[in-house]
């Protein structure tokens, strides 16, 4: 076959390929917080938000519901769906003890190529038996590993869901996340109006490495509370009333940073 006719076949091919991944570009931290804040989940400076991936986990998670519950905070639980059907009943409870159930998908999957009609399949499945077991419709979806491709962000989008991603993590899935590394992770990265992404299973994580993030969550959760932040769910975080060019999520510059931007945005 001619080199001109392989160059034209494989050209529609590499621009599917690029209109699929390129949505995924979110995963980037400064591609994230400056293009799409709201899909960062910037929300309210004063605000923390506190997600948890992967569940639901009969070992696990109810240990952090446990957790959670003593430390007076809620949090939003994104969970997948074939887990759910599995344990209906750790979610039925995390709903009951007043914590958000999100949509993190099917199952935890990598999407390297396109498909448009399964990812919508095994989003509506996903919000499906959230529905059932809870009793409420999911209003939040994040796609596994943070891979946000067009594929994904138009099923998300035509199950009723809202997009959000995160800005910081704990690093909490290996093998050698302790308490300490967790906290210390996290605050490098977050501020008043972040989204945090940590775990409540290792379902795809390194066994056991659950146990650090539940040990950190009490130094993380007082800290915040010693800055004069407030710690919950996404639900009130007010993602949708925060305007693009709201405080975004701080480095390591910390609370100097974080001082000015709420000064600017009439808040502290």
């Amino acid at each position: 076959m001619p080199e001109s006719v392989l160059r034209a076949a494989a050209l529609p091919l590499a621009a599917g390929i690029l209109a699929h991944i390129g949505p995924a570009a979110t995963w980037l931290p400064v591609v994230r917080r400056h293009l799409s804040p709201r899909l960062a989940g910037v929300g309210h400076p004063r605000h923390v938000a506190l997600t948890l991936d992967d569940g639901p986990d009969p070992v696990s998670t109810p240990r952090f519901l446990d957790a959670l519950d003593g430390l007076g905070v809620r949090a939003t639980f994104f969970v997948l769906g074939d887990a759910v059907v599995r344990h209906p009943g750790v979610v039925r409870e995390t709903a009951r003890r007043g914590h958000e159930v999100a949509v993190h998908g099917w199952s935890h999957d990598r999407p390297w190529l396109p498909a448009p009609a399964g990812d919508v399949r095994a989003v509506r499945r996903a919000v499906e038996a959230v529905q059932d077991v809870t009793g409420a419709a999911p209003r939040w979806y994040r796609p596994p590993y943070g891979i946000l491709t067009s594929g994904r962000w138009a099923a998300a989008r035509a199950a009723g869901l809202r997009p959000v991603l995160w800005t910081a993590w704990g690093r909490d899935w290996t093998a050698t996340a302790t308490p300490a590394s967790v906290g210390a992770t996290v605050q490098a990265d977050l501020g008043g109006g972040g989204t945090v992404l940590l775990h409540d299973t290792d379902r795809s994580a390194a066994p056991g490495s659950w146990r650090a993030t539940l040990g950190a969550l009490p130094g993380l959760v007082a800290d915040w509370r010693a800055a004069g932040l407030t710690v919950g769910p996404l639900a009130d975080h007010g993602t949708a009333d925060v305007h693009a060019t709201a405080p975004r999520v701080l480095g390591r510059a910390g609370a100097v940073r974080r001082r000015a931007l709420e000064r600017r945005s009439g808040h502290g």
